[in-house]
């Protein structure tokens, strides 16, 4: 599992921020956690479990306050405020920041920000941002595409017919996320959401006819950015000798970055359709998600069945 970081300097260009200072060190400042920070009690000089890794922000409230103190006791807040040396201080409402406040900054060389929004809204869209660029993430060998909006990720042997069954899902209307490799973040605890890297998004590997763009030879439709993923399907080739579960009783889940995903296991021998098995699997875990097991239902109607028989000989 990797570690993201987010440059400071791309947080200031996505949000539109104006850079009031910018620390010597600006280029290479980088955010590493996904909170930011109201300084409350710290402008009363209390900084036990102050957090220096994180963003701060200060909107009306605190920039009122601080207008009711003196200079002296501004220039002795902001100087131990700023000594702690935190990415950047962001004063929103596009709010003026004082002498005092500058000087500081100056003095400890840390980057100075300003917003135009208000310091809600800008706190939960910085937040949301951070949220996802620092989401915890593994890339997987295999081919995800979205089918009756059910996110599949396909999983498997090398030369299986991963991307194969993908272009037959495609010319049935669905949409390709990612072919060979599928970056997979985890949003929530309990949510998955996976794209592919940029390099190879939109193109897919087919042996014997080599790389196609799904884009241009299907259309911007077949394609799609990222999609959460919602059921994994390992396929594997048929073996006599196996057992598989033909009911569909057994609940299988694989677990990634935490998060159980369920899974089915399907056997291929030549002539079986594989998109369309993959079509029914899409469809049958969206039902299972809304609380329709078939195969439960099925197995409690046959033992209705046997135990009314045993009244009737009884």
């Amino acid at each position: 599992m990797d570690l993201y970081s987010v440059p400071l300097k791309q947080l200031v260009e996505e949000f539109r921020l104006e850079v009031t200072f910018a620390a010597s060190d600006y280029d290479a400042i980088r955010l590493t956690v996904e909170d930011v920070a109201r300084p409350g009690l710290q402008l009363a000089g209390y900084f036990d479990h102050f957090e220096p890794m994180r963003l701060q922000v200060m909107g009306n409230v605190e920039m009122s306050y601080l207008a009711k103190l003196t200079e002296a006791e501004r220039a002795m807040i902001f100087d131990r405020l700023f000594s702690y040396k935190f990415p950047a201080l962001l004063i929103a409402r596009n709010i003026e920041p004082d002498r005092q406040c500058l000087e500081m900054a100056k003095k400890h060389d840390v980057t100075l920000l300003r917003s135009q929004e208000a310091t809600s809204t800008i706190v939960s869209a910085i937040i949301s941002y951070l949220k996802d660029a620092l989401a915890p993430r593994i890339t997987r060998h295999g081919v995800l595409v979205e089918v009756y909006g059910e996110g599949l990720l396909l999983i498997g042997d090398s030369g299986i017919g991963k991307s194969e069954a993908a272009v037959e899902l495609l010319k049935r209307g669905h949409r390709l996320i990612a072919d060979d490799a599928v970056e997979i973040r985890k949003i929530s605890t309990s949510s998955l959401v996976g794209t592919a890297p940029s390099l190879i998004r939109n193109y897919i590997e087919l042996r014997g006819i080599g790389i196609i763009n799904v884009a241009k030879l299907f259309g911007m439709g077949a394609v799609k950015a990222e999609n959460e993923v919602n059921l994994i399907v390992n396929i594997v080739p048929w073996k006599n000798q196996e057992v598989y579960d033909r009911l569909g009783l057994e609940e299988q889940f694989m677990d990634i970055l935490g998060v159980k995903i369920p899974m089915n296991t399907i056997p291929i021998t030549p002539g079986r359709n594989l998109a369309v098995i993959l079509e029914v699997a899409a469809m049958n875990n969206r039902q299972r998600k809304m609380g329709y097991n078939a195969a439960l239902e099925f197995t409690e109607q046959i033992n209705q069945h046997f135990d009314d028989k045993m009244g009737q000989q009884l």
